[in-house]
């Protein structure tokens, strides 16, 4: 590429974490929130390694990115748990990143810890990765085709364009009947903008799977906005086959070409929805910037886009899109024409039967659905029969034969179970007639008529010293029957041996609820106890064995055809559990096999339940006419028969009309069966082709579903031997980071007892150092003392020698000036060589001092902390020593040089006050005294600048300031 892209993706990797509690009862989510915009993992596991493997990725320009920088906007990503019990979302923690740091070269993922991390004894983390990447698929992000084009420009209308403001707006003009587009000057013209709802196909699929098509008893309606005014078409109840007529809705706009066109293509999608009550089933987009796009010769023909537009629910628009033919679509057309001939109606909508006008002002009852759920319309009165009984009376009218109930097998030990709370369904026993007259209890259509068998097929692995004779029992009471259920007769069981179970298969037949199954399944085990029945001793328990059924409910599930050509659903489970002690469930006792099998039958068929027997009395048959003796001739004519009497007569009439009264009766209520037979047939028929309906989107759904599981499950082998390997490696590195770090600390130890001895001997070495200067100090200290002893015998000498000198002539007295000069030399020679040795010293002290500086640095840099704190003590014990060694010197020095100054001056004045013979050795004692000042001050100027050579002291020190005040004094009393 030769330059950088203006869109950018900042994509934000969330890989795992580490140092989560296990808590299998919740999911982790991820939120990320950047520029107002959140973002959100899936689910996952919350275990001590959650495995997020998602990117979140969020568009904007350079220039954007460059302004979110400067402000610092951080991303922030939040770390929620939700509980699948109760649904609830608990923060745990969060992380901020820093857009400052992102890069767009790729960069390696780090750990980031939870912030404000409720998990207070671990310390919880996100490996996340962030980069920058170019968007090259931005301006391939929309079609062309459904780009929103500018129309072109007619002769003379730019200037138009430039008046109109940012956004248009129509305005309603109630008295007029229509809208108003743009400025008052420039609408000249007169439109109609017309939506039409034509057809819609395979609206089921908008149903979700768990609820009935025909649930729905307010009716299905399509809803959308045009220009303000809320739309609702006619509702119908059937989304197997929509039969409402094609409507039309119509908006007259009053407004220009061009600037028609610039409304429409600043216009949003026009939103039509699928709604029932107060939900929206689904919605699919329409553009009306299309419209305006195709609208450039309005004088001779309408603009039209049309077209079956796919209906999409908020949950399916991120998911994979349906097969074509099962895509529920909606025919719509919108049409643009210019007006002939004014029409008084804001919005109108066209159907077979006069129109309605539900403008602003208009009385219709059409408005948008509200935000709270109206009342619940009056359900219409119960059916007198059930699915299952329509059905059988159906059987019944073809094949003319009464319902009997079920009985069950002998050979397989069937034991009928009911619905739990609810009477028996099937009855155990012998086949026999059952009176269809008898009570019947009433089976919900949602309950499916399972069989369940469990086979306990062998025993094994005894723990037991003795052999037993064993025999298994167990009940379930949901199966409809305390009664428990036992192998007979009895095997014998030996250690370390395996045996069959005689007549260890039985079958229940139940009905149940869906979710009254799995729960009960789910939280009640089938206990399995293991008795010994001895020939001579009472019946003993060995054991207790717990099936969980909920294994059989994940099990696979196979379809299976009956001989009938009914469908069915069948799930086995096949395992071997541990035989545990009743006292200790700890301590195993044998093992038991079994095969398990539930069987799904479907929707229970009609089968009545009888909770009385039969009625057995019969009315009794009427006794045969008794035979009268023949009348005698002799006696008197009998009396006329009863059969020839009127009365007679009229109740044999009376007696036939009703008996045709009552065929009358029967063939009308026949007739009136017939036809609620039919209408149950039609409404059968009809909720079997909506369950096939949903029974096709649920296997689509099912083969989406089980598509992207094999995707992902490719992903997470990829991503697993991705993951074994970068484990691989990075054990590798570790074991070399971590002989690295072994050998680099070796080193380490190696060169630190170097130094440790280097330093000992170095100090050491010092130590010696000091105890020579010590002994030197008291060498020079004995010669001062020997000094001052001499310069006090002196200074007696020199008092008895003026004593004496009052007495003496002067020839005497200059013999002894002499004697006094020679003895003057000598001392200063003494002094002199006194100076040096002591200026020699002070040199040695220097370069012990440099040296001793040169070897505090090295030690600052490289010694341990206690080497440090004796030197400072040794550092500031010499410095007290060198500072009163020096204060004792120079006072000594100033004091013997006080001494001499005033003898030469006394001894100056008496040879004045003597005369001017000896005016010649005055000015050889002058000259001398200059020469002693000299000496004196260079001393003093080398002394200080050795001092401060050694970079221990500086101007500021008292020693320093006491030298250059003696220099100066030296300096003034220097003789001319």
């Amino acid at each position: 590429m030769s330059g950088k892209s203006d869109q950018l993706l900042i994509v934000v990797s969330i890989l795992e974490g580490r140092n989560f509690p296990k808590s299998p009862q919740r999911s982790v989510v991820v939120q990320a929130s950047f520029d107002g915009e959140q973002l959100a993992t899936d689910p996952v596991a919350h275990r001590e390694q959650p495995q997020f493997c998602t990117e979140l990725a969020w568009e904007l320009e350079r220039k954007r990115l460059h302004h979110h920088r400067l402000h610092r906007t951080p991303i922030k990503l939040q770390c929620f748990v939700i509980d699948s019990i109760s649904n609830k979302r608990e923060g745990v923690g969060y992380i901020i990143l820093d857009l400052r740091e992102v890069q767009e070269v790729r960069q390696e993922p780090r750990w980031y810890p939870l912030l404000s991390s409720k998990y207070t004894k671990q310390k919880p983390a996100l490996l996340i990765g962030v980069m920058l990447e170019n968007d090259s698929k931005a301006s391939e992000a929309s079609p062309e085709g459904f780009k929103a084009r500018k129309a072109p420009p007619r002769r003379g209308s730019a200037s138009v364009t430039d008046l109109l403001p940012d956004k248009l707006e129509a305005v309603l003009i109630p008295d007029q009947g229509y809208h108003q587009v743009g400025p008052a000057g420039l609408c000249t013209d007169m439109f109609v903008l017309s939506v039409t709802v034509a057809f819609a196909t395979r609206l089921e699929q908008l149903i979700p799977s768990t609820k009935k098509l025909s649930s729905e008893q307010s009716g299905f309606f399509f809803y959308y906005s045009l220009l303000g005014n809320d739309i609702t078409s006619e509702p119908f109840h059937n989304l197997l086959g929509p039969d409402f007529e094609p409507e039309r809705a119509s908006v007259r706009i009053r407004s220009s070409k061009p600037v028609l066109q610039t409304f429409l293509s600043q216009q949003p999608s026009l939103q039509i929805h699928l709604c029932c009550g107060d939900h929206s089933l689904g919605s699919t987009d329409v553009s009306l910037s299309t419209l305006a796009a195709v609208s450039g010769d309005l004088e001779n023909k309408a603009a039209t886009v049309e077209g079956a537009f796919v209906l999409l629910t908020p949950k399916r628009a991120k998911l994979p899109a349906l097969p074509a033919d099962l895509q529920p679509t909606i025919g719509v057309a919108v049409s643009l024409r210019r007006e002939e001939a004014p029409q008084p109606s804001v919005v109108n909508k066209d159907r077979t039967r006069a129109p309605a006008e539900p403008g602003p002002q208009s009385s219709s009852p059409v408005q948008k659905p509200s935000d709270h759920p109206p009342p619940p319309a009056p359900l219409p009165p119960p059916s007198s029969h059930t699915e299952s009984e329509a059905e059988s009376l159906l059987e019944e009218l073809e094949f003319h034969k009464e319902p009997t109930g079920a009985a069950a097998s002998a050979a397989d030990v069937e034991v009928p179970a009911p619905l739990p709370g609810q009477p028996e369904v099937i009855a155990a026993g012998g086949a026999s007639s059952i009176s269809v007259s008898a009570p019947k209890v009433a089976i919900p259509s949602s309950a499916h008529h399972y069989c369940f068998s469990l086979d306990l097929r062998s025993l094994g692995k005894l723990s037991l010293t003795h052999s037993i004779a064993a025999t298994l029992r167990y009940s379930y009471r949901f199966f409809g029957s305390a009664a428990p259920i036992m192998t007979n007769p009895p095997v014998e069981l030996q250690r370390n041996m395996e045996v069959s179970l005689p007549q260890s298969y039985c079958a229940f037949d139940f009905a149940a609820l869906p979710h009254q199954l799995q729960d009960t399944f789910l939280r009640v085990p089938l206990t399995v106890e293991l008795w010994h029945r001895g020939s001579t001793s009472r019946d003993q328990l060995i054991g207790r064995a717990s099936i969980h059924l909920s294994h059989l409910l994940n099990s696979d599930r196979t379809r299976t055809v009956g001989s009938t050509g009914e469908q069915s659903w069948k799930q086995i489970h096949q395992d071997r559990i541990p035989v545990v002690q009743p006292q200790s469930p700890a301590e195993k006792v044998a093992e038991l096999s079994y095969v398990a099998t539930l069987e799904d039958l479907g929707f229970v068929r009609a089968k009545e339940v009888v909770l009385s027997e039969s009625l057995q009395n019969e009315p009794p048959a009427a006794p045969p006419p008794a035979s009268h003796p023949a009348a005698s001739p002799q006696g008197p004519p009998g009396p006329i028969g009863t059969r020839e009497t009127l009365e007679y007569r009229a109740a044999l009439e009376l007696e036939m009309w009703k008996e045709e009264q009552e065929d009358l009766f029967d063939d009308q209520l026949r007739r009136k069966e017939l036809r609620h037979m039919q209408a149950l047939a039609e409404e059968w028929k009809k909720r079997y082709a909506e369950r096939e309906a949903l029974l096709k989107k649920k296997e689509v759904e099912l083969s989406r579903l089980e598509e992207k599981l094999q995707k992902t499950l490719v992903d997470l082998e990829r991503r697993e031997k991705q993951m074994s390997e970068a484990e691989l490696q990075t054990q590798r590195l570790q074991r070399e980071l971590r002989s690295e770090h072994e050998l680099t600390q070796k080193e380490v130890q190696e060169q630190s007892r170097r130094l440790q001895r280097e330093c000992d001997h170095r100090v050491a070495l010092e130590r010696e150092k000091v105890q020579l200067m010590e002994q030197e100090r008291e060498r020079l200290l004995q010669q001062t003392a020997d000094g001052e002893a001499r310069y006090k015998q002196l200074e007696r000498e020199f008092q008895l020698y003026r004593e004496q000198q009052n007495l003496r002539p002067e020839f005497r007295l200059q013999s002894d000036i002499n004697l006094m000069r020679l003895e003057k030399v000598e001392l200063e020679r003494k002094l002199e060589s006194t100076t040096k040795s002591k200026l020699h010293y002070k040199q040695q002290w220097g370069r012990a001092l440099k040296e001793l500086a040169r070897f505090k640095q090295r030690e600052h840099e490289n010694a341990m902390v206690c080497l440090k704190k004796q030197q400072a003590e040794l550092e500031a014990m010499r410095l007290r020593y060198l500072a009163t060694e020096e204060k004792e010197v120079v006072r000594q020095d100033l004091k013997e040089l006080d001494s001499i100054r005033n003898e030469l001056n006394r001894l100056k004045k008496q040879e004045e006050s003597s005369g001017p013979a000896p005016s010649p050795p005055d000015h050889a004692h002058g000259s001398a005294l200059n020469e002693s000042a000299e000496e004196h001050l260079s001393r003093l100027l080398e002394e200080r600048d050795t001092l401060l050579r050694t970079g221990v002291y500086t101007n500021e020190d008292r020693i320093i300031a006491e030298l250059n005040r003696q220099i100066q004094e030296t300096m003034r009393d220097k003789i001319p």
